[in-house]
């Protein structure tokens, strides 16, 4: 089967990757990725060993070989042996006006029955006073902790 994605290095990318792995002062992962695309190269004529076998000599999974040559080939050496950034996108439940209800809402007085308020007790009555739809005991245990405000 023919390879999709061909790792092709400059000599000078080479010299960084030998000097790396010779040097083993990096992370595991970047030491592990380096070994694969020295592997995979096909640059200095010989041919590239296959997917399979260059898994077996790195000790890792098929899969990861797959995936550091495929990283390498659409964004670059650095994206190929760097961690890449999350690409989630969090939305926040409390907006600034929801925090300085819920940090109000910590200092006024407890419930009635209760000698102070709790994490779970807040959420839920900032859901009850329809400040948001839902709310985790630790969106409010964050929030709380960044104000440094203590319940105790």
């Amino acid at each position: 089967m023919k390879k999709k994605y061909i790792v092709t290095l400059t000599q000078e990318e080479r010299r960084m990757l030998r000097e790396m792995v010779s040097r083993g002062k990096a992370a595991a992962r970047k030491l592990t990725h380096a070994r694969i695309l020295l592997k995979a190269d096909v640059s200095e004529g010989v041919p590239a060993l296959d997917d399979g076998t260059i898994a077996r000599e790195v000790d890792v999974g098929r899969a990861t070989v797959e995936r550091v040559r495929k990283e390498f080939v659409e964004e670059g050496l650095d994206a190929a042996l760097e961690r890449r950034k999350s690409r989630r996108q969090y939305r926040r439940k409390l907006d600034g006006d929801g925090e300085a209800h819920l940090i109000a809402l910590a200092c006024s007085k407890a419930p009635e029955g209760r000698s102070r308020w709790t994490l779970r007790l807040l959420a839920e009555r900032m859901v009850a006073l329809e400040q948001v739809d839902r709310l985790s005991y630790e969106t409010v245990r964050g929030v709380l902790k960044k104000t440094n405000l203590s319940l105790g």
